[in-house]
């Protein structure tokens, strides 16, 4: 039962899926978009709902009482007329219609009509008067546009036409787009005023997200002032409180790590200076102690390498500010320092750029570690800065043995990219001071053999 019910399952998922893709390109991605939104669809269907329950009921009901009412009066003088045909006493009908009712009646003798039925208007009007003037039994044609004053209804009588003026006033309920506009601006005032207390809960949310992207770069961030509603201003202090305790605790742990090195480096500067104080060669010492007080000496230089390594991961380069570096310079000294470590060929390649607001320091690392490792694994480096309308990049080539695709994320591990010389801490410690700039680091297959790491960074 089940297994029959999963496909059918998958079916419905995937039909929501194609329905709801076309939904999301047409709803607004940010907040207040979509805040607006939900304020404006029940504004428009209650305002819609308004302007249907007036016009369905209430003008149509006064639309056909007052065509009723003018039809009646024409349908009595009719009447009369047909009573009375003598011409003396038709005038005198006529002229009480047009004294009693606002009818001016003229008869047109041997007239026929050309043309039965109705002009047509905005609103109910129209068609309510022809409705009710059907009662006279006779054709008649109903003028609406000729006059913007005067409805002229003619009408076929056996001796002529009868051409009656009847007051637009007497018919016409009002003008609708009077209700329309006053429906619209009343929609449109009640939505710019929603908008403008809408932009302000927004604008405080915005400010929280900047202060919280800042932070989470390394810049330097104040006290965000809590403001808006409620619960934005309790996110805005809970996050001034995280804030403040992360800093403290950076503060602690690089008091600690301080006096962990201080502890780690006395005791190696003295076998350090022991060790040199040891003769290498003479009668004091034996021939065959000489490699070993050599590789002795080596070893407490690379423990020595290895705990500034520890360190320098553990701190994270967290301390440092973001500040206006310009970046052209920084590649040409590393690429120099590069040079001097013993690389064969580091090519240099940027396009011209502003100052960029980096942690110089904490760039300078990385950009040493990976010039270091491509160093170490390869004979020629190129090194590329490129910076567009998205991001920064900067590219850094070695035409090295590379590094598998399947091994690509772990050597991020700490101590997983451990080889020659290295502490399993380089690639490690960039990519962390990288995504403390908001960016990332990645690995690919480089043009020139070896391994290319990318760097991104926002601008």
């Amino acid at each position: 039962m089940s297994s029959s019910l999963a496909p059918e399952r998958d079916t419905r998922a995937r039909w929501r899926l194609r329905l709801d893709r076309p939904l999301r390109r047409l709803l607004p991605r940010s907040l207040l978009g979509r805040s607006l939104l939900i304020l404006l669809i029940p504004l428009v269907a209650t305002q819609g709902v308004s302007l249907g329950l007036f016009y369905g009921s209430h003008l149509d009901i006064v639309s056909r009482r007052l065509s009723a009412a003018v039809a009646g009066e024409i349908d009595q003088t009719l009447l009369l007329l047909d009573r009375f045909p003598n011409p003396g006493d038709r005038a005198w009908i006529m002229q009480t219609a047009s004294r009693q009712f606002e009818l001016e009646m003229h008869l047109k003798p041997h007239a026929r009509l050309t043309h039965v039925g109705s002009t047509h208007v905005l609103g109910p009007m129209d068609d309510d008067l022809a409705d009710a003037l059907l009662r006279i039994r006779h054709p008649f044609n109903v003028d609406w546009l000729s006059d913007p004053h005067t409805v002229r209804i003619q009408v076929q009588l056996d001796s002529g036409v009868l051409d009656i003026g009847a007051p637009r006033k007497r018919l016409d309920v009002g003008p609708i787009w009077l209700f329309v506009a006053w429906v619209a601006g009343s929609a449109l005032l009640l939505f710019l005023i929603a908008a403008l207390f809408m932009r302000i809960q927004v604008r405080a949310i915005r400010r929280l997200a900047r202060a919280a992207e800042a932070f989470g770069m390394g810049r330097e961030q104040a006290a965000i002032r809590p403001e808006g509603a409620q619960e934005v201003r309790k996110a805005a202090s809970a996050f001034n409180r995280m804030q403040e305790r992360i800093r403290q605790f950076v503060a602690q742990r690089t008091a600690m790590l301080a006096g962990v090195s201080h502890d780690l480096r006395t005791p190696l500067t003295r076998l350090r200076l022991s060790l040199a104080m040891v003769p290498q060669h003479g009668a004091l010492v034996a021939e065959d102690l000489a490699p070993e007080i050599s590789e002795m000496i080596g070893d407490v230089e690379e423990m020595d390498r290895m705990i500034e390594g520890y360190l320098s991961f553990a701190r994270g380069e967290g301390a440092e500010q973001a500040q206006p570096v310009d970046l052209s310079a920084l590649l040409e000294e590393v690429a120099a320092a590069a040079r001097r470590a013993g690389a064969d060929f580091v090519r240099v390649t940027w396009t011209p750029m502003p100052e960029l607001m980096l942690r110089p320091g904490a760039m300078r690392r990385v950009l040493a570690n990976l010039l270091d490792n491509a160093r170490r694994h390869g004979g020629r480096i190129s090194l590329v800065a490129m910076l567009d309308a998205q991001a920064l990049q900067i590219v850094v080539d070695d035409d090295g043995p590379g590094i598998p695709a399947a091994r690509r994320e772990s050597v991020f591990r700490a101590f997983e990219s451990s080889a020659r010389g290295g502490t399993g801490l380089g690639l490690t410690i960039a990519r962390d001071i990288i995504r403390g700039h908001g960016g990332e680091l990645s690995l690919e297959t480089s043009p020139m053999g070896g391994l290319r790491a990318r760097i991104r960074l926002p601008v």
